[in-house]
């Protein structure tokens, strides 16, 4: 069984392989093999009249810079790593295949006291690689609905109020189009991401801490890695074995980063798995980001990280983070957790030998990308760690979709065809 599960794995990476990593892999392979026959035969000419010289002993290494949040990869970068030596310039190439999908929000509230006001996170506002909003319509009883979106652009939502007495419905109707997102370390494949963005993705927030224990943590990862790729690879495998998916935690998780670190507690939830890997990031200097969204159909990769009927509970956090010359790597670890805990696996199972080089460098867009919001205040509304849930504001208090009693929402997805 498990030879079987490891090759219905392992026949899933060339669906998120490019051609042109294939080919530059199959390149540096041949060229590795020339230069070790040339150095063989170099040594056996020169054996004879280097034993005659004398022997001096080699330089002493130079002590590099110890990065953080404040001294990070963008400013002291190791010489000779993936973020100084890049790859040749390419312009980025949109992907071949893209699928379209309609999303359905649907929501039903009890009458209220006062007038009640609701909040819906939408889509990524700003098209990319692997995302592209293609518009939403909306119908109810509301008095007042509207798109909001904060200044800074990093979320948009829907907006609406309805007055007292009345007995609220709506329904939301989005349609994104998606391609399977990936990371080719042969390619230098997107200008640089503006300063201002990437200092904001190295500070600490409420939830994650940069500093402290989280650098302590991070560092005794890392040891002597000085490559910000291989340094944020160490901490994805370090948080896939050393983490725990908790399924019976409602919604993403509450991310609280701070209190797993201070606790020496780690896992959770999307929130909480993928918050690790970004604040452990941020604490060696390497600019790192939660992407809150929603799953939206099946999975290829395993059942467990797919929609199972409609949408409503699967709310899903991703992260990533950003290597000059690169630009944003997406990564996964609380997948990793998720189909250990859900479909009974063991770390030493081939299927998640797999899954792990899938899930570092790949994002299956069975998935759409809400936000990437963090501490923010809705508009016009309250202020929160994160937004993922519909967010209901009455005189009786407020909910975020996971009371059923009170508030009744749905999330149906279809993909288009043809």
């Amino acid at each position: 069984m498990k030879r079987r599960a490891f090759l219905a794995a392992a026949s899933l990476l060339p669906l998120f392989v490019s051609p042109e990593a294939l080919a530059a892999k199959k390149k540096n392979s041949e060229k590795n093999t020339s230069k070790k026959s040339a150095k063989s035969s170099s040594k056996k000419s020169s054996k004879k009249s280097s034993s005659s010289r004398k022997e001096t002993p080699p330089s002493r290494p130079q002590a590099q810079p110890q990065t953080t949040a404040e001294n990070s990869v963008l400013d002291s970068a190791h010489p000779g790593s993936s973020a100084t030596r890049l790859p040749p310039v390419k312009a980025p190439e949109p992907p071949a295949l893209w699928r379209t999908f309609e999303v359905a929000t649907t929501v039903q509230l009890q009458p209220s006291r006062g007038r009640q006001r609701l909040w819906l996170p939408l889509p990524l506002n700003q098209d990319t690689l692997y995302q592209r909003n293609l518009g939403h319509t909306w119908q109810g009883n509301f008095e007042l609905g509207s798109l909001r979106r904060l200044p800074d652009g990093d979320l948009e939502a829907f907006y609406c109020e309805w007055k007292e007495g009345v007995t609220p419905r709506l329904e939301l109707l989005t349609t994104v189009t998606t391609a399977d997102r990936h990371f080719d370390v042969s390619r230098r494949t997107l200008p640089p991401e503006r300063e201002d963005i990437l200092r904001r993705n190295l500070q600490a927030s409420r939830l994650l801490p940069n500093d402290g224990e989280a650098h302590k943590l991070a560092q005794r990862i890392i040891g002597r890695i000085l490559d910000p790729v291989a340094q944020a690879r160490a901490i994805f495998d370090w948080v896939v074995e050393n983490t725990e998916y908790d399924p019976g935690l409602p919604g993403c998780g509450n991310g609280d980063v701070r209190r797993q670190i201070e606790q020496h507690r780690f896992g959770g939830r999307s929130a909480d798995i993928n918050g690790l890997f970004v604040s452990l990031c941020r604490a060696i200097g390497i600019p790192a980001r939660r992407v809150f969204g929603q799953r939206i159909e099946q999975s290829r990769i395993a059942s467990s990280l797919g929609i199972r009927g409609d949408a409503t509970h699967a709310a899903h956090c991703r992260a990533e983070f950003y290597v000059p010359g690169y630009s944003w790597i997406p990564v996964d670890p609380s997948d990793v957790r998720r189909t250990i805990a859900m479909e009974g696996l063991d770390l030493r199972d081939s299927k998640l030998t797999a899954m792990r080089k899938i899930l570092f460098g790949v994002w299956e867009m069975n998935w759409m990308a809400y936000n990437v919001a963090e501490d923010l205040t809705l508009p016009n509304g309250p202020a929160l760690p994160f937004f993922t849930l519909p967010r209901l504001e009455r005189l009786e208090g407020a909910l975020d979709g996971l009371d059923p009693g009170s508030f009744v929402y749905s999330i149906r997805s279809r993909q288009q065809l043809g």
